[in-house]
């Protein structure tokens, strides 16, 4: 009869200290901003129990700053992004998956190179790209760059070479056209995958500050994190109550988000794998 033993030892209890104190650095910064968020000012740098809870700080930062505004513009910069990409990535990586075209492989060799390249190398020639083009300081500036998804084109990809071909055969067989056939048969099976990525997708832009920041000069085209650099700059005489509010009120839909959708997010991944 198998025996299962858990690890003994310093070892262990030195990489389970570790984890929890990575764990709490991390935490810190989260557990202050929530503190100082729900208080008054006096206590933002004090620890008291019994100090009372306010939403004034709430009411203060939405007053001071047009933060309707920039939850409007990033929005409509994230879903626009997010529809751009799974339009293009479903069809790359539908291409790369499943038909046999000249130069394939340098194709998608192509597309790997670019998970290497940062996004804050090309900002100078995206830059450029838009004042050409007349779209600076206008969302579609923000977004163009990225509606096309190297990691999102490798992701579906490995996850629709996966799919037997049988299935495709049967749905060839029924009269369907390649559109139908990726419409019917590969993306409902990669539903979780599709979650997983426009998560990933919508946080990323969510949170996205050097490009949009270059990029927009007016309210009109700010997305909340420039917005929000504006408004805790240190000529504005604001409080760490008040910035901490803001923050929070920029940063609560993406934790609501990841709350309700964590364990699609990590089932997802697990499923499509690198194969």
């Amino acid at each position: 009869m198998s025996q299962v033993y858990a690890p003994r030892g310093s070892s262990y209890a030195l990489e389970t200290a570790g984890a929890w104190l990575l764990g709490a650095l991390w935490v810190l910064p989260l557990v202050y901003a929530f503190w100082t968020a729900f208080h008054p000012a006096e206590f933002s740098t004090r620890f008291v129990l019994s100090a009372p809870l306010t939403l004034e700080n709430f009411v203060k930062a939405w007053a001071a700053a047009p933060f309707a505004r920039y939850f409007l513009n990033t929005i409509v910069l994230v879903t626009m992004i997010l529809a751009a990409q799974l339009v293009v990535v479903t069809l790359a990586a539908y291409a790369f998956a499943r038909f046999e075209f000249p130069g394939r492989k340098v194709l998608f060799a192509l597309v790997l190179v670019q998970l290497m390249i940062m996004p804050d190398v090309l900002i100078v020639e995206n830059y450029q790209t838009m004042a050409l083009l007349g779209l600076k300081d206008t969302i579609v500036a923000i977004g163009l760059p990225y509606m096309a998804s190297a990691f999102g084109i490798f992701l579906l990809r490995q996850t629709f070479k996966t799919v037997p071909r049988e299935l495709d055969e049967a749905a060839r067989i029924e009269g369907c056209t390649p559109l139908q056939v990726l419409w019917k048969v590969y993306v409902p099976l990669a539903r979780p995958v599709y979650l997983a990525y426009a998560l990933v997708s919508v946080s990323f832009h969510w949170n996205n500050f050097l490009w949009p920041l270059i990029v927009t000069n007016s309210v009109e085209s700010r997305p909340l994190t420039v917005g929000l650099q504006v408004f805790s700059a240190g000529d504005q005489g604001i409080d760490w109550s008040i910035i901490t509010a803001a923050t929070l009120l920029t940063t609560a839909p993406l934790l609501v988000a990841f709350l309700l959708f964590q364990r699609q997010f990590v089932q997802s991944f697990m499923r499509a794998g690198i194969r």
